[in-house]
């Protein structure tokens, strides 16, 4: 089977690599970045494509040779890939999250016989699934929420944080109002509010902040009370709330010396380079998902956590395991035809799902990704 892998950064490449060591598959990867192309070439295993991966035409154009896309492209551009890979009548599993509903595009993937999985990563992706599947263990779900972040195992000065996704999807997340649920209802919030500190095991004192992370949550409503926060190191909140205050996420044009620039276009072209992962350096995933409702008329807390580092052995970073391996699981059960659903399948679906949700567990769990659940006793 042919998969093209739409975006050649550090998580699709990852993906890609991933799929390319599987004899049932047959990989390209297409970028617009020919160094990065030539690099994947290089290996004899992935074709590289040079596109325009803006363009929805294009889109449309190239994925017509390919059985199965994998879309790994920043947010801003996910949702006019899906509709160009729709309209082109091919099968889509898809890490990238964007502001606007995937939904409105379920009657066009059904109408053209399309099996589309959206936000398949972990945050949203497994965070979704987990929510959905502790949910669907009690009897009534009453209350969920989320917590995430990655992280550098090593604290360093001045932002204790590294990244190995965009920085620009990093500034929006800070900017872009939290939705929560709150007694079935959606309520709007501002990102990096409600901070706390938390203590997770294997990893000490972290901050908790709401951002935008519920996605399709905030839709299908399936607990009456949800929010997701982001997990950093103590102080970040605050450093992010000061940038983000004096205007520096801001993409309104200003005059800089006659210049005319987007202070957040300078801002990530300052940040990402202090984001980058230093040669060697490890990082970590951390995640937390509760669900509380009620079993047999009784109070229950069901918890799910991951702990996930760098891969020493391939150097591949936590956050591309954690975030591209559930989606190439999901390719591999779409692609031997363990999974059908035609639409846009949305993570909670997954979840909801029992067998297959064990399924891709278990195709997590032999790449050394694993959930623990532990059913705790509400206070």
């Amino acid at each position: 089977m042919w998969v093209i892998v739409l975006g050649g950064g550090l998580i699709g490449g990852v993906m890609a690599r991933d799929l390319a060591g599987d004899e049932n598959f047959q990989v390209a990867i297409a970028d617009m970045d020919e160094a990065v192309l030539r690099e994947f070439s290089a290996s004899g295993s992935i074709q590289g494509v040079r596109a325009d991966l803006s363009d929805g035409e294009t889109i449309k154009e190239l994925v017509q040779d390919y059985d199965l896309v994998v879309g790994a492209l920043p947010g801003f551009l996910g949702q006019n890939m899906m509709k160009a890979v729709v309209e082109a009548g091919k099968n889509l599993v898809d890490i990238t999250s964007w502001p606007e509903s995937s939904l409105e595009l379920d009657d066009l993937a059904k109408s053209n016989g399309v099996s589309a999985v959206v936000d398949c990563g972990v945050a949203p992706g497994l965070s979704n699934m987990l929510v959905a599947y502790g949910a669907s263990l009690l009897d009534e779900a009453e209350r969920a929420q989320i917590l995430v972040g990655g992280l550098p195992v090593v604290r360093v000065w001045p932002y204790e944080y590294k990244i190995v996704w965009s920085a620009v999807d990093v500034i929006q997340e800070y900017c872009h109002p939290a939705r929560v649920v709150e007694d079935g209802k959606v309520v709007v919030k501002p990102a990096l509010s409600e901070l706390e500190l938390v203590d997770l095991p294997g990893v000490g004192t972290l901050e908790a902040f709401l951002t935008d992370g519920l996605c399709s949550l905030s839709e299908t409503k399936i607990v009456p009370y949800m929010k997701e926060k982001t997990l950093r190191y103590p102080g970040h909140a605050d450093r992010m709330r000061m940038l983000r205050e004096t205007g520096f996420f801001s993409d309104t044009p200003i005059q800089v010396k006659g210049v005319t620039v987007k202070p957040v276009d300078v801002t990530a072209s300052l940040l990402f380079p202090a984001w980058e992962l230093d040669e060697g350096e490890q990082e970590l995933t951390v995640m937390r998902v509760e669900v509380e409702g009620l079993k047999e008329g009784q109070k229950r807390l069901l918890r799910y956590d991951m702990l996930d580092y760098t891969d020493e052995t391939t150097g591949i970073t936590s956050m591309a395991r954690t975030t591209g391996y559930p989606c190439v699981s999901m390719v591999r059960l779409m692609a031997s035809g363990q999974f059908s659903r035609k639409g846009v399948c949305l993570p909670e679906f997954i979840g909801q799902d029992h067998g297959l949700f064990h399924r891709l567990l278990a195709e997590l769990k032999e790449r050394g990704i694993e959930i623990k659940e532990t059913v705790v006793d509400p206070e």
